[in-house]
């Protein structure tokens, strides 16, 4: 125990001496370790607002997506797909098909810009039915959604989010006035509270008209973008996707499974799919920043050579005075170990400070709630990996000066 003190605050003392070549020494492990902590505090970021995104749809909820189920990047053009019609609606509405279906609504969405008098706001247009107050749990701040009868007969009525009343607006009434969109007045009929963001859609910048207006007179399409169900139970929540897919089977006249033209899917389904998809991405960018702790590493074990051989003599006269080549080894991987778990430790405090700021910068400038994480986990396994790496790097050299020959090292100049 007293050799390894001694060994300990030589290796210390060692590396005070050239304390500008230490700290260059250890610049690659810094930059490794403040990476994995930066993607990976970032990746559970993402997660969390993912999964949290999703509860906001409900447990019993149920998403009809177009188009075949990705499976991997070329399948995204997939999700384009017009596949959902009204006969699809109208299947899906009788209830000898899906008998434990509580709702079901369609939804149409995309960019447009709205304008009133000389202000032009870009915002989300989500064309829905009445029922959208029920599943997204939202109320009007001031007025109310559109009826049943409204949508029926394609009214030209819109319900704003709070920060497109704002942009186009701003102090003034907005309740009862007229906003264009795509050429056409809607007449604005309810504003919605600051919500945020709910299931993928940021509802301050939103306008909500009924989905066969926004059909009609704003995209122009005759096809639906999703269907959102409710099942009338979490219980039945299994035996409702199952009754969702085979009516529409039916409706698209689909006797394959694998020719699905759509697929349905849980909150559960996206939750998991979604974080599969994360984490392999913060797997790949982990792996990514490692390549700069073995860089870090070979340049740790470069600078011990360097060491090695100018403190030659060192080495020879702490020989010559009873020191084994035991204890040379000792000191030397110290050296490096301690090198490597400096670097680790400043690169997890830099790690969690940048991490800090990007969720910071997210949550005020992009209006995004994101929360800030830092993973525990990945600080342990970067102060473990930086010492392995210490000592793994740092092997050779201190073999190299437990070789030497104290007469010869004291003969060298």
């Amino acid at each position: 125990m007293i050799k390894f003190k001694h060994s300990l605050k030589t290796a210390v003392s060692g590396l005070k001496t050239h304390k500008s070549r230490s700290l260059l020494t250890i610049l690659g492990i810094v930059i490794g370790i403040t990476a994995i902590i930066l993607v990976m505090s970032i990746g559970s970021g993402a997660q969390n607002l993912i999964l949290n995104q999703i509860q906001g749809l409900g447990s019993k909820t149920i998403a009809v997506v177009p188009g075949r189920e990705p499976t991997g990047p070329s399948d995204v053009s997939q999700l384009m797909s017009d596949s959902l019609k009204e006969k699809d609606f109208e299947a899906l509405k009788r209830k000898e098909n899906v008998p434990t279906l509580g709702e079901v609504m369609p939804i149409v969405f995309g960019g447009e810009s709205g304008s009133y008098g000389s202000e032009t706001y870009r915002l989300t247009i989500f064309g829905a039915s009445d029922l959208i107050s029920k599943i997204f749990d939202l109320v009007p701040e001031e007025g109310a959604f559109f009826s049943e009868n409204e949508v029926r007969s394609r009214a030209d009525v819109a319900v704003i989010g709070s920060k497109v009343k704002e942009e186009l607006f701003g102090e003034s009434e907005a309740l009862g006035e007229k906003i264009k969109i795509k050429g056409k007045n809607f007449r604005v009929i309810g504003i919605l509270p600051k919500k945020g963001q709910v299931s993928f859609f940021n509802f301050d910048e939103i306008a909500i008209v009924p989905y066969t207006t926004a059909q009609q007179d704003i995209f122009g399409i005759k096809f639906f973008h999703r269907f959102i169900a409710e099942a009338d139970s979490e219980e039945h929540l299994s035996e409702t996707v199952r009754d969702i897919t085979i009516t529409l089977r039916n409706s698209h006249g689909i006797t394959d499974p694998s020719k699905d033209d759509f697929f349905v899917e849980t909150p559960a389904d996206l939750a998991s799919r979604l974080n599969v998809i994360t984490s392999i991405l913060t797997l790949l960018l982990v792996s990514i920043a490692a390549i700069s702790l073995v860089v870090g590493g070979i340049g740790i074990m470069n600078i011990m050579l360097v060491s090695v051989t100018e403190r030659t003599r060192e080495i020879g006269l702490r020989k010559s005075l009873g020191a084994t080549e035991r204890d040379i080894l000792v000191q030397f991987l110290l050296e490096a170990i301690i090198l490597t778990a400096i670097g680790g430790i400043i690169g997890i405090v830099l790690g969690a400070l940048f991490s800090f700021g990007v969720s910071v910068i997210l949550t005020r400038v992009l209006a995004m709630s994101w929360e800030f994480v830092f993973p525990i986990y990945a600080a342990v396994l970067g102060l473990s990996v930086s010492g392995a790496i210490g000592l793994v790097f740092g092997i050779y050299p201190a073999r190299q000066a437990s070789r030497k020959s104290p007469i010869e090292a004291l003969r060298y100049e």
